[in-house]
């Protein structure tokens, strides 16, 4: 009995948390935004989706991967009427990173067992500063979502198969979205270590190998269009302090460009440092599966982010050639997001692993002065606390203050359910024609039965 109210509190929780993230990630992206299509949903995956219907497309490579969770919400929001495309493509969008929420809550209970902290590190794909500039609210940008959740996924010791189940269930649909997933593939070996039922992780194992291997194929097959880039170790540092690292504490970017070039790179590099303090102490005191995971979260930032400046000419705009002044005009890159993500669940983990002394792996000396042995456990708790509450703080300040509607890429439309209606028209003038309607910052052409049958 005891089982099951603990069992159906855990449940209900997780649904609080994919509700509320859901909501606040709808709330911050304002109405114009969420109103307007974004880039490959109104051009590439509608336009496939339109020419080879919802099988055809759904498997059918882009830019060298594949991008399922893209393609179904791009085909829900096709079943919709069509005047409310944009709206259903975002609202869709939303509930997804709502899910990685409770995911990311329901996952990290070993790692993180105390939940309000499980809620703040639940949070941090919604509360990203930088978020809703241009990755939040549209299915075209999900793929970077995927590279928060996937770590939790792959380390997860399942305790029953159901659990199992909807593991692998969920890395199935991470790994056919963003090929990157793979390099986190290695925590697999945690869902097997030292556990009494280590066959629960074969799910999950063979979901990744065989949806791996399919991205593996896709890429090696596919043309990408984006030119890959040839980013010195200048850019790659410059660009992860100016972009992940600012990204991660406020959606600015511009003012922390022009900060440093006031004040000189210290205003980058000494909070880099406090970082590193946090992170290695949670690695030199945590237990093993906590130390891991703050690593490879971390290591992982730096990883994305540099694979995108490798795999993506447009990403390296030269950060470590050109002068800061260059850049007090930025604005926040879609490959940020992720590796800012990352980092910042880096630093809650190890917040978490310095405030609850439970986590630690270090005991108090067997020998010795027991009493000065006590003492200085005492001092070291209190100020290992006194750190990861500060950390906390730092990640919650940063939140709430970006937590508004602010800038992003489609704040200024256009408004997709207007044009529909100016061109409705058109269409019963011409049945059999097609009509062009603006998105950001593309356009869509769209056939004339699709306007008048959708209704």
């Amino acid at each position: 009995m005891e089982r099951a109210r603990r069992t159906l509190l855990t449940a209900l929780a997780a649904v609080v948390v994919a509700v509320a993230a859901t909501a606040l990630a709808w709330y911050r992206l304002g109405p114009t935004t969420r109103g307007t299509v974004w880039a490959e949903d109104g051009g590439v995956f509608l336009r496939e989706r339109l020419a080879y219907g919802e099988a055809g497309s759904l498997f059918r490579p882009y830019a060298g991967y594949l991008h399922l969770l893209p393609r179904l919400v791009v085909d829900l929001g096709f079943r919709r009427p069509v005047e409310d495309y944009a709206v259903t493509v975002s609202a869709a969008s939303c509930l997804i990173v709502g899910v990685v929420a409770a995911a990311v809550f329901l996952l990290a209970r070993d790692v993180v067992p105390a939940w309000p902290l499980r809620v703040v590190l639940a949070a941090v794909p919604v509360v990203l500063p930088i978020a809703p500039y241009e990755v939040g609210g549209n299915a075209a940008n999900l793929h970077w979502y995927m590279l928060l959740l996937v770590p939790w996924l792959f380390s997860y010791r399942a305790r029953t198969w159901w659990g199992s189940a909807a593991v692998a269930a969920l890395a199935l649909g991470a790994v056919l979205t963003e090929p990157q997933t793979l390099f986190f593939a290695p925590l697999l070996v945690l869902a097997w270590w030292r556990g009494r039922a280590r066959l629960l992780a074969l799910p999950v194992t063979v979901v990744t190998v065989l949806a791996g291997a399919v991205q593996v194929v896709s890429a090696l097959t596919d043309t990408r269009i984006s030119r890959p880039g040839h980013p010195t170790v200048a850019d790659v540092v410059h660009g992860y302090l100016l972009q992940p690292l600012a990204g991660a504490w406020t959606w600015d970017l511009s003012s922390v460009a022009t900060a440093v070039v006031h004040h000189g790179w210290g205003v980058l590099v000494w909070p880099l440092v406090a970082i590193a303090v946090v992170l290695v102490a949670a690695v030199v005191l945590g237990q093993w599966r906590a130390r891991v995971l703050v690593a490879a979260l971390a290591a992982g930032s730096v990883v994305v982010w540099t694979a995108a400046l490798v795999a993506n000419e447009s990403a390296d705009l030269r950060w470590g050639e050109l002068p800061v002044t260059d850049f007090t005009a930025s604005a926040p890159l879609r490959y940020a997001a992720a590796a800012a993500m990352l980092l910042v669940s880096a630093v809650v983990v190890a917040a978490s692993v310095l405030i609850d002394r439970r986590n630690w792996s270090v005991r108090v000396p067997a020998r010795g002065s027991r009493a000065a042995g006590r003492t200085a456990g005492r001092v070291g708790t209190v100020v290992a606390a006194v750190v990861g509450w500060a950390a906390i703080a730092v990640v919650v300040a940063a939140a709430v203050s970006s937590v508004a509607p602010g800038n992003t890429r489609r704040d200024d439309g256009p408004l997709w359910a207007p044009q529909i209606t100016a061109q409705l028209e058109v269409c019963r003038a011409d049945p059999a024609g097609s009509v062009e309607v603006r998105t950001a910052p593309w356009g869509a052409t769209l056939p004339c039965s699709v306007l008048l049958d959708r209704r």
